[in-house]
């Protein structure tokens, strides 16, 4: 306890923090330094020492790296989504937070330890060191070892970091090892704002133009992309059964994923199926398509199946095959820098939902194909502005519509 000028200011040494190595303390201020000053200050020394002894004593002596054994064992996480937490429990994790007991984590060693990565991913202590890409001797010239530079950890990813450990802690209070979770108080980085960038008409046009001359079947998919914004994961697991070419609707039950080499169906990304109808082109486009696909089956001896896959494999015999998500990336992406275009698959969502917009299309139907729940307030939030613009259209459109009214001669207003 101490005295700071009109005030006084109890400190209790609570340990070392557990992200900086620095001792930690917890601190209050009382206004006043008589004697009523100093009965209220013994009174808050002795419930900060109770908060510190609370502290050194848990309940429970589970750490966090026993407690992300346990979420992860038990835990329904998709495939792809527990391949990239397990990477940040690796690298981010484990090395700061895995030791310390989940009983000992606050909401003020969560923020620390965010703002520590913001800083530095790696969280040096700011003294110059080489990155070594090997370890032991080696020849750092031959190698290219480089001098440390901080670089920070995306908000995106801290965002991620913060999720994990958010899902974990509350496992933990669930399980009743701690009695509430500091996460769910701690601040962590903003979402930064979704920028969409879809190529313009005349680009997409060079884009669709491209991939038919390069491949029919190619020309397709990429059309098919573009006019009704389906994922790329949505289109790879599309069968020819879910297609109906007398309605005009083409449903998506499933997505496709490949990890490690090993490819999978899966629900969608929002769990639902949908419905998404077909211009006439597109129907047409789809129809020459399933014709070359059943040539193509019978050129290999094999029976013809509905349950077939729209698009397979560009590069296998094997028609069981659909294109990988991966490879329709990669080709799109190396087709459009052929054109000078710097853009990728994705952007045709972007595009065929930006062009819906401007339209006119009301906002629940655009929401609708694209898959987007919450009645289109993802989709509102992601494309504002373009939503704005197609406002900007319609209060045009209904000023135009208005009863004309002309300037009277006595210099009031009456209606044509």
């Amino acid at each position: 306890m101490r005295v700071c000028g009109n005030s006084l200011q109890v400190r209790v040494y609570a340990g070392i923090d557990p992200v900086t190595g620095k001792p930690n303390y917890l601190a209050e201020t009382v206004k006043g330094t008589d004697k009523a000053a100093y009965r209220q200050a013994n009174k808050v020394l002795t419930k900060l020492q109770a908060r510190v002894d609370e502290q050194r004593s848990p309940s429970t002596s589970v750490t966090l790296s026993y407690a992300i054994d346990e979420w992860l064992r038990t835990a329904d996480i998709e495939d792809t989504t527990r391949h990239g937490y397990l990477g940040y429990i690796k690298r981010t994790i484990r090395p700061v937070l895995g030791n310390v007991p989940v009983s000992k984590l606050s909401a003020r060693t969560l923020e620390t330890f965010y703002g520590e990565l913001r800083r530095c991913r790696v969280r040096c202590d700011g003294r110059p060191f080489v990155e070594h890409n090997a370890e032991g001797e080696h020849d750092c010239k031959k190698l290219e070892c480089k001098p440390h530079e901080c670089k920070g950890m995306a908000s995106s990813s801290v965002r991620q970091v913060h999720s994990i450990i958010s899902g974990v802690l509350n496992a933990a209070v669930r399980w009743e090892w701690i009695s509430s979770n500091p996460a769910r108080i701690a601040q962590r980085p903003k979402q930064t704002p979704p920028q969409p960038d879809p190529p313009s008409p005349a680009d997409a046009a060079r884009l669709v133009d491209k991939a038919f001359t390069l491949d029919e079947d190619w020309g397709t998919l990429v059309w098919l992309v573009m006019t009704t914004g389906i994922r790329r994961g949505e289109v790879c697991a599309l069968r020819w059964a879910r297609v109906d070419f007398d309605e005009g609707i083409v449903e998506i039950r499933r997505a496709y994923t490949k990890l490690r080499g090993n490819g999978k169906e899966k629900d969608t990304k929002t769990h639902q199926m949908r419905r998404i109808a077909l211009d006439t082109e597109t129907v047409v486009l789809l129809r020459e398509h399933k014709a070359r696909c059943q040539q193509r089956y019978h050129d290999l001896g094999a029976k013809w199946n509905e349950n077939a896959y729209v698009f397979t494999s560009a590069r296998s015999d094997d028609l069981s095959v659909p294109y990988s998500p991966d490879t329709i990336s990669s080709r799109y992406k190396k087709m459009a820098a052929r054109l000078g275009i710097n853009t990728h698959i994705h952007a045709l969502r972007h595009y065929s939902t930006t062009e819906l917009l401007t339209a006119g299309v009301d906002l629940r139907t655009v929401a609708g194909r694209l898959g987007h729940g919450g009645g289109g307030a993802t989709t509102l939030r992601v494309y504002a502005a373009w939503v704005a613009a197609a406002d900007r259209k319609a209060a045009e459109i209904l000023g135009s519509r208005m009863p004309k009214r002309s300037q009277a001669p006595n210099g009031g207003w009456s209606q044509d």
